[in-house]
């Protein structure tokens, strides 16, 4: 049995980011909380000061820096329908300004987010939130060009999939015509306001792998990302409308329970052995919901007194993560240190240490959008967690990096917390963490053949002449002010760049103040991030 849950709902485990969008669904997000669009090396943490505003600092050479843009309801984009091919493209281009300017490396996009899609799909009909209406054409592609423009800041990008989910409400004939639910209305069920897919039915589950791995197959995208959607949350007085469906599927589960987990538990193995048996190199995540189970209820669990993702999503990601499903899990641990029901500082911890049984990635969920909604009332409190998380990391269970939720929040920086965060953290840019476990490149060593000062700064030169086969798909440059360059500090780390394909490359450091003196490296990185010897050092 959970404990109860506490009385201010703003802080309710249990509500999270589904709480956001159901307020988002209602126009209130929207309106309240607009905005305008404007191997691991951790280091130590350090305590700067002793005063009230003060925080830990932290500088790593390489985690994942990731935020969430959404695009279910409009959330952040587009934000909102109607909008012109050339207005789509703007404001996706401002976003990708948004994580350049906070020192990110990866977008988790939303291309899914109710059965239909962000590029022309066979299987699912032109998302509603692009133009306003299910099955109009936006004029472009749209994954294409996020693709494309996400690879040129040289950010990872993660298209992110809400597996079941057919509708933000329960009538199907307010569906195109052709769309699945409507070609096949047995697949579907309404609970809690909205339309699914029906988990227990393979037919279904063969629909969603087919329509997700569509855009794996034609687009290069970097990882595949749920969040923490699967069956529904639990709506007060319904029951979730599947008792048919058990009664034709479910031989050999003790309980209805036992068998929806199962559903899920099919469906997250097999879409993660379908992706590497299409694209060995892309990566598989999930970002459930922050509570497994209780130890109240499971001594397994965490100490917690929260909702149970495990009892009431059926979803048993710490299964997932122990068998070896993910290349990484990211749950929303979308809560105060401290907070008695669900302190991060009890829950970290225990995500790192199942997730280092298996090796499996952990980069957290950061709930951004509680401090603008004015549940966080520290201006600290995210920067502590980045604090913590590496404290975390040198015991050895690693934290390998954070995603906040959600994209219009981070330009608004409410109670300076981003700021606060750039400063402390993110005050240097950062490698994505590599995953040996997947197939990488043996890229060459770059040779660096001009460091000269230039109107801009410093303009740098350097060949790649490896075959194509193994050519880097980008470049990171590092800065010393003395005569060496130290690969593995992180703060010499000044940046990354795209490769264009070509044998020369080149990069301009406009930070460079002139009459000084400056000594630069380069080394060439595969598309997972592995990184090889550094050139030879040029000063200037």
């Amino acid at each position: 049995m959970t404990h109860p849950v506490p009385t201010d709902r703003t802080n309710d485990p249990a509500l999270g980011r589904r709480g956001f969008l159901s307020l988002a669904t209602a126009g209130v997000a929207g309106s309240a909380l607009s905005v305008t669009i404007g191997s691991m090396t951790p280091a130590a943490a350090t305590t700067s000061g002793s005063d009230d505003t003060s925080t830990g600092t932290t500088a790593r050479k390489r985690e994942l820096r990731a935020m969430w843009i959404s695009s279910v309801v409009n959330i952040d984009w587009p934000s909102r329908t109607g909008l012109s091919a050339d207005e789509l493209r703007a404001e996706y281009v401002r976003w990708l300004d948004v994580a350049a300017d906070m020192n990110l490396n990866a977008v988790f996009v939303q291309v899914r987010p109710t059965a239909d899609a962000f590029w022309p799909s066979p299987y699912e009909p032109w998302s509603q939130y692009l133009t306003g209406a299910q099955g109009g054409d936006p004029g472009f592609d749209p994954l294409a060009f996020v693709v494309a423009e996400t690879h040129a800041r040289n950010l990872e990008l993660h298209t992110w999939y809400n597996p079941y989910r057919v509708s933000m409400q329960t009538d199907p004939a307010q569906l195109v015509p052709e769309h699945p639910a409507r070609q096949h209305p047995d697949w579907v069920w309404p609970y809690g306001g909205k339309l699914y897919f029906d988990p227990g039915l393979p037919e279904a589950r063969e629909h969603i792998y087919a329509a997700i791995l569509h855009s794996v197959e034609h687009y290069d995208v970097d990882g595949v990302h749920f969040d923490d959607y699967f069956y529904p949350y639990p709506v007060a007085g319904q029951t979730l409308p599947d008792a048919a469906t058990y009664a034709e599927h479910g031989a050999g589960f003790a309980t209805i329970e036992d068998w929806r987990r199962h559903n899920v538990d099919t469906f997250v193995q097999t879409i993660s052995e379908r992706i590497k048996q299409l694209k060995p190199w892309v990566k598989f995540g999930i970002s459930p919901f922050g509570i497994w189970r209780n130890a109240s209820t499971d001594p397994r669990g965490s100490e917690t007194g929260g909702s149970q993702s495990y009892d009431l999503q059926f979803a048993d990601t710490r299964k997932w993560v122990l068998e070896g499903w993910l290349d990484y899990i990211n749950p929303q641990i979308y809560w105060q240190l401290g907070l008695a029901v669900a302190d991060y500082a009890k829950l970290v911890p225990w995500w790192a240490d199942v997730a280092a049984q298996s090796g499996t990635h952990l980069y957290i969920g950061e709930a951004l959008y509680k401090v603008t909604s004015g549940v966080f009332t520290d201006p600290a409190e995210l920067s502590n967690h980045l604090t913590f998380c590496a404290k975390v990391t040198e015991q050895g269970t690693p934290v390998h990096g954070n995603v906040w939720f959600s994209a219009k929040h981070v330009p608004q920086d409410p109670q300076g917390s981003m700021s606060r965060v750039r400063a402390d953290h993110y005050a240097h840019p950062a490698l994505v963490p590599t995953m040996p476990h997947l197939p990488g490149t043996r890229v060459q060593q770059p040779v660096l053949t001009h460091a000269q000062p230039c109107d801009d700064g410093v303009a740098l030169r350097w060949v790649d002449a490896s075959p194509h086969r193994r050519r880097a798909t980008s470049f990171a440059v590092y800065r010393s002010s003395g005569r060496r360059v130290d690969v593995d500090d992180a703060t010499q780390l000044l940046g990354t760049v795209r490769s264009d394909g070509q044998v020369l490359q080149g990069f301009t450091d406009t930070t460079a103040i002139p009459g000084e003196r400056y000594t630069y490296a380069v080394t060439a990185l595969d598309r997972l991030w592995n990184e090889s010897r550094p050139s030879r050092t040029r000063s200037v």
